[in-house]
């Protein structure tokens, strides 16, 4: 009868020991899952900087558990310093536009960079930081700056004819200016100014360490050419572009 007690006895611890261990191993294996190191990863971001907007397009891989190569192309509109939107006072249809602006610039920046974690979070969520690097080619597109023209007509010297013509500070000025015309004007005549940039900044990804990427990024940008870029015509105008920026990237992880 003690023989069967005792056996009973070591059954019972049997069974809870295997209990604890299955449930360990359960544990384990979830923790596991959610920390899989996924090697490769691509984003998308919109992008706010101190002289316009943009997009940005990221892939890229895991060189270590705590280093990544990024590759970017980035799309971003750059305004000058002393733009001002006006609009002609004295005819009612008249639409905005900023004076004395002879070329909208758009930068498409290509590079590449590196990311390296500061902070990892543990595997429940919370906030990882990294610091990065970028550098690569800058190309700068100027685009013409057409305007709609108040022009007098032929038929009546009361009358007057809207034309829609290239900006030039010599014959146009804020009395004979209707207002800006459509964007597509002045697409076939983009120039090309080929430069370089650099990137520095931190990346703050939160949520769960998981596929699914959401992060903040907060940095500092510049852009340099050879040669200064016609933006305005009554101001100065320049080679060297430095802006700040916030961004918002989503994008996926994956290993195949």
């Amino acid at each position: 009868m003690r023989n069967i007690s005792i056996n009973i006895k070591l059954l019972l611890i049997s069974i809870l020991l295997c209990f604890c261990f299955y449930s360990y191993s359960q544990d384990t294996t979830s923790i596991e899952q959610v920390k899989v190191l996924y090697y490769k990863e691509y984003s998308a971001a919109f992008v706010i900087h101190s002289a316009g907007w943009g997009f940005t397009f990221r892939k890229g891989k895991h060189l270590t558990g705590f280093k990544k190569k990024m590759l970017e192309i980035e799309l971003v509109k750059t305004k000058h310093p002393k733009e001002t939107k006006t609009i002609n006072p004295y005819f009612d249809n008249s639409k905005s536009y900023v004076y004395g602006k002879l070329n909208e610039l758009f930068n498409i920046r290509t590079g590449i960079g590196i990311q390296k974690i500061i902070n990892t979070k543990p595997y429940w969520g919370g906030v990882e930081v990294r610091y990065f690097y970028y550098g690569g080619i800058s190309l700068g597109l100027t685009k013409p700056v057409y305007l709609s023209i108040y022009t007098l007509a032929f038929s009546s010297a009361s009358d007057y004819d809207i034309t829609t013509e290239r900006y030039d500070p010599n014959k146009h000025f804020m009395e004979n200016i209707c207002g800006r015309a459509a964007f597509t004007k002045g697409l076939d005549k983009m120039s090309v100014y080929p430069g370089i940039y650099g990137k520095v900044g931190f990346n703050f990804e939160y949520g769960l360490y998981n596929k699914n990427i959401k992060a903040l990024e907060v940095g500092a940008i510049i852009d340099a050419y050879p040669k200064s870029i016609p933006i305005m015509a009554f101001n100065t105008n320049n080679n060297i572009f430095l802006s700040v920026y916030f961004s918002f990237h989503f994008g996926k992880r994956y290993n195949k």
